[in-house]
């Protein structure tokens, strides 16, 4: 088993290193919901091509980047933040870092520049598994969890280095899998 993590709310998930799965290709995914029910989380290196201000009309500042939070409910919009203090009624996922909030504050914020795009990441849709069926892929070897982690991760716009620099960060027994490649046959 690559995981000796247990997956919780919070926690990284890391695509294992051949996933076929474009959805998860290289991903790396933070958890924000995780109990006997299923769980749920966002794709963080996945950019799309728009801009929050692309799906928003009502939103005058479009150089806040959206991604692609999963294949679950493409037609919805998620964020994550790190700034409690302008965004209020958020649920803390992990140390600093908060799901959800006051949407009407956060398109005021970005109407008046005031929401850096370091602070708050939009999402188009989710990943999302049902009851047990992450724990089936954790005991398959099909992610990696990482509960150690600096929050600035979570919010770098670095997306083609973000799934390496994280399994280096998981330590020595992970590092040595950051440079696979997927050969043809």
């Amino acid at each position: 088993m690559l995981s000796t993590i247990s997956a919780a709310a919070g926690r990284l998930l890391i695509s294992e290193p051949f996933m076929m799965d474009p959805n998860f290709k290289r991903s790396v995914i933070l958890l924000t919901e995780y109990s006997e029910f299923g769980a749920m989380g966002f794709v963080l290196n996945h950019q799309s091509e728009y801009m929050i201000g692309d799906l928003l009309p009502d939103i005058s500042y479009s150089e806040l980047p959206v991604y692609v939070g999963g294949p679950v409910a493409n037609n919805t919009l998620h964020f994550i933040h790190r700034c409690p203090d302008k965004i209020t009624g958020g649920t803390e996922i992990w140390d600093g870092i908060y799901w959800s909030g006051d949407f009407e504050q956060v398109k005021e914020l970005i109407n008046t520049y005031q929401l850096k795009d370091d602070e708050i990441k939009f999402f188009a849709g989710y990943s999302g598994w049902t009851a047990g069926q992450l724990d089936v892929e954790l005991a398959e070897d099909t992610w990696i969890v990482a509960n150690k982690f600096n929050s600035d991760i979570v919010f770098t716009h670095d997306e083609q280095n973000l799934w390496k620099e994280v399994v280096i960060g998981l330590g020595q027994r992970y590092a040595h899998i950051a440079n696979f490649r997927r050969t043809r046959h």
